[in-house]
């Protein structure tokens, strides 16, 4: 299978938000950054892409121009194990300028969206139990950051 990479485009924030999301995420890392030259069509020397990775992950951003924004039909789900992974990621993806949405969505200062998913939630939702599943997406509707110990009470009855 090739190698798939995505591609986030920025006005001129691409190194920015890459170490911005190195910093949010373990074992994370820059690991190239590329200039405009001669040809442009940026600034001769401004940085064109930033490589990096998220938990090992391969991204790359682009200043690209303000031709194009991110909106929400595109997002990334952070899989969390627990209550503090869900409140730790969604404070710091919120910091600086970022914006609180429903059922877990948030955009972050750069405007990507990112759905901050306790994997419970996942579970529940997947349950054969069809009458749980409803009280849980009930529950979940509700919410802007979610809540495992409410997800859990709902699923419960």
């Amino acid at each position: 299978m090739p190698a798939i990479t995505p591609m986030l485009w920025f006005d001129k924030e691409a190194e920015e938000a890459a170490r911005f999301y190195v910093s949010v995420f373990p074992n994370s890392k820059i690991t190239t950054i590329t200039r405009y030259g001669e040809a442009g069509p940026g600034a001769k020397g401004s940085v064109m892409t930033v490589n990096f990775e998220l938990d090992g992950e391969p991204f790359t951003a682009l200043n690209g121009g303000p031709l194009f924004k991110f909106n929400e039909s595109v997002s990334y789900v952070i899989h969390c194990k627990d209550q503090a992974e869900v409140d730790r990621y969604w404070a710091k993806l919120v910091e600086g300028g970022g914006e609180h949405s429903q059922c877990g969505w948030l955009k972050d200062r750069f405007g990507l969206s990112w759905q901050v998913t306790p994997d419970v939630l996942l579970e529940f939702i997947a349950d054969p139990d069809t009458a749980k599943q409803q009280r849980v997406m009930q529950a979940m509707m509700q919410m802007a950051k979610l809540d495992i110990a409410a997800l859990r009470k709902a699923a419960a009855g």
